[in-house]
């Protein structure tokens, strides 16, 4: 591998000026633009923490190339348009670039892919090529499989002993994470779950525990400034949970449990309240699905109690379903309703700044998804498929996983509720879907539906559903 230190130039050519994206701003105020660039986010499910000063630095030049974060929401704001179109440079004629000011640099030379305001000249950064091996972790080759980019510190080697002293040579001690890192590893759980949405958890599982143990390898190398020690720990918890997640979904409970107490952890020891909520959330959803209604429960008011003061309506609303799961699992049919009447008043306050990033996904859609789930585990058989039906009209086309899981959903609970021909054509638009969605829990779903159809199998309908289903290889 090429060593990671670049030569400064001795001669730096000065920031040319966006003029481009100068123009597009108009007549509006820095920080008006920066408002709506935030706007534009929320709208694709991003977050990005844009402010008058970013917009400064990239009209100014200093900003050669945004991160991918900042290009999608660009490129979303202004359709029809590149990166060139926008006043970028090309992403690869900023690699081998160092963050970090140099007494041979120039000032007001900043890393092209770095959104923070400021820079601790006494922090040590690699170069940009380092962190684009943690940015590329995840990204897809096609279909469900996934690029071995590895999340490694440094660009060694994923086994966690890369980011030992000794790994790194005789006698060197490991390099202190730095700003870049932290943005890695941040977009680093960004992909996984953009991944996750569209092609569900099987075929990105088995790659995320190298980049995890990576991830808490930063964390004990270490870093010169406290918020950059914040972001990493906040990173590096909610890759956990990602990664519990993914476990999750390909029904892997043991793991899932194990990632999620790591993430709770992380949160406890760095006092993180949205990390602890996020890692209580999943438990209980976890508990849930394991068959421990009673720890769902408890999970799921845990977590309430310590994101009420994060004033997100919509992350309470969330963590009533939660519960509300949990109560159904225990065939409490009253304690079921009174929670997801509170989701429902809360959903209905609407978003606001403070909601969590990792939240995209939670709309309307999975509003309706997570109470058809509740009404099946009461036997409301009827109920069930009527929520799981606007479940999957109303999710947002991006979503292929969520698709694919509220129409098993309305699959089983029409067979369980004597359609059988209703619940063959659901199926089958689900066995459609799996060419692009590697998902256990979704294939444990169709198998259990394909039980509760065999005594209808010489329907045609259910006859097609069946034999398509038994030529399905299933996901290792």
């Amino acid at each position: 591998m090429a060593s990671s230190m670049v030569t400064p130039s001795q001669s730096p050519m000065p920031p040319r000026p966006n003029l481009a994206l100068r123009r597009l701003r108009g007549q509006r105020s820095p920080a008006e633009f920066a408002a709506a660039v935030r706007r534009s986010a929320r709208e694709i499910g991003e977050r990005v923490s844009c402010d008058a000063r970013y917009v400064g630095r990239v009209e100014a030049g200093e900003i050669r190339c945004p991160n991918y974060a900042y290009e999608r929401v660009f490129l979303h704001m202004f359709p029809g348009r590149t990166l060139a179109d926008l006043g970028f440079a090309p992403r690869a004629s900023v690699r081998g670039r160092r963050t970090r000011t140099t007494a041979d640099e120039t000032q007001g030379t900043h890393d092209p892919y770095d959104t923070q305001d400021t820079h601790d000249p006494d922090e040590t950064y690699d170069d940009y090529e380092e962190s684009d091996v943690l940015r590329r972790a995840f990204m897809t080759g096609g279909g469900a499989t996934v690029a071995a980019a590895s999340l490694g510190p440094f660009g060694l080697a994923t086994d966690a002993a890369a980011a030992t002293p000794a790994a790194t040579g005789a006698g060197r001690p490991l390099r202190r994470a730095g700003a870049s890192q932290a943005g890695a590893l941040e977009e680093a759980v960004r992909r996984i779950r953009l991944l996750d949405d569209r092609h569900g958890a099987d075929g990105l599982y088995r790659r995320a525990a190298a980049p995890l143990r990576a991830a808490y390898a930063l964390l004990d190398a270490g870093a010169t400034r406290q918020t950059t020690v914040d972001r990493l720990h906040a990173g590096a918890g909610e890759l956990a949970i990602s990664v519990g997640w993914l476990a999750h979904d390909s029904g892997r409970f043991d793991d899932a449990r194990s990632h999620y107490a790591e993430a709770l952890a992380t949160a406890r020891v760095t006092d993180d309240d949205a990390l602890e909520a996020h890692a209580f959330c999943n438990t209980a959803f976890l508990a849930r699905d394991a068959g421990r209604p009673r720890e769902a429960v408890r999970s799921a008011q845990a977590a309430q109690r310590v994101a009420r003061p994060l004033g997100s309506a919509r992350l309470m609303s969330l963590l009533a379903l939660r519960e509300a799961g949990g109560w159904a699992g225990l065939a409490d049919r009253t304690g079921c309703e009174q929670a997801l009447v509170r989701a429902q008043v809360l959903f209905e306050r609407g978003t606001c700044d403070a909601d969590p990033e990792w939240m995209s996904f939670y709309g309307e859609a999975e509003l309706e998804g997570l109470e058809a789930q509740c009404w099946s585990a009461l036997g409301d058989w009827r109920r069930a498929a009527r929520h799981a039906h606007r479940a999957a009209e109303l999710q947002d086309p991006h979503f292929t996983r969520n698709i694919a899981l509220y129409t098993a959903e309305l699959a089983d609970d029409l067979a369980r509720g004597g359609h059988p021909d209703e619940a063959s054509a659901a199926g089958l638009r689900v066995l459609e879907l799996l060419g692009e969605v590697q998902s256990s829990r979704i294939q444990t779903m169709l198998a259990g539906t394909a039980r509760v159809l065999l005594p209808h199998r010489r329907a045609s309908g259910v006859s097609a559903f069946l034999e398509r289903h038994a030529s399905t290889p299933r996901t290792a």
